[in-house]
Formats: structure tokens, C-alpha cells, sequence
């Protein structure tokens, strides 16, 4: 199987760091992106991305707003959303699923659950 390439969306450079240190000790190749707005230049641009792990808090696009501009663009409909956030509140999850993503995940990341999420071995978290 070919390596998945990831773009990682995130606004804090240590969140970025320990992912990508992660997925590419794993054999997934990553893109970065500090930004919605920069994510969704890559993500035109670099069609070979599969999954994108998106940040839903971030000071020029947030998370919610690049999902539903990128759930809209019909060339980027291979590519799996899965919000990213250290917000745990009861209704987070509906929240973003409800925006469009397609899976979601809570800060700090839970490595085995991630990698699950990425392999297609869980659906949604509980």
C-alpha cells in the first residue's frame, strides 16, 4: 500500500511537531499547514493529501469554516476531515460532525486511537 499523505492544520507548532513526529515514524508523509486558510491553498494544491487533521481552533479560518468551504469544493471529496480539538465539552463532537467532518478527535491525541481513525478501523469515537 502506498504511503497516505496527511495535511496536519494546526496553529501551535508543538501540536504540529508532535504529530507529525508520530505519523511519520508510522510511514505517513505530512504536510503542514498553520492555518485554515494556507490548509486550503495545500489542499488545491497537492492533490495526492487523503486525510486532513484539522484544528478547530485557530485565529484566521477556524476548523468548522474549513470544512464547510473544503466539503463544498467536489475536487477535494476524497479527502477525509477529521476534526482536532482540545475542546471536550458535551455536544463538541455533534458540533463538528454536524460541520461536515468525518471523524473527530480530543487533545492531547490519543496515538493508538488516531492511527485506528486513520487505518479506517473505527468509524467515530464513543
Amino acid at each position: 500500500m502506498d504511503e497516505q499523505k496527511i495535511l496536519i492544520v494546526d496553529d501551535d507548532d508543538r501540536n504540529i511537531f508532535a504529530l507529525k513526529a508520530v505519523l511519520t515514524s508510522r510511514r505517513f508523509r505530512c504536510v503542514v499547514a498553520s492555518g485554515g486558510l494556507q490548509a486550503l491553498q495545500l489542499l488545491k494544491q497537492d492533490l495526492e493529501v487523503t486525510i486532513a487533521l484539522i484544528d478547530m481552533m485557530m485565529p484566521d479560518m477556524d476548523g468548522y469554516e474549513l470544512i464547510g468551504i473544503v466539503k463544498k469544493i467536489p475536487s477535494l471529496n476524497h479527502v477525509r476531515l477529521i476534526a482536532v480539538t482540545a475542546q471536550a465539552m458535551a455536544g463538541d463532537k455533534q458540533k463538528c460532525l454536524a460541520a461536515g467532518a468525518d471523524d473527530y478527535i480530543v487533545k492531547p491525541v490519543d496515538v493508538d486511537l488516531l492511527l485506528e481513525i486513520l487505518n479506517g478501523q473505527v468509524k467515530q469515537q464513543p
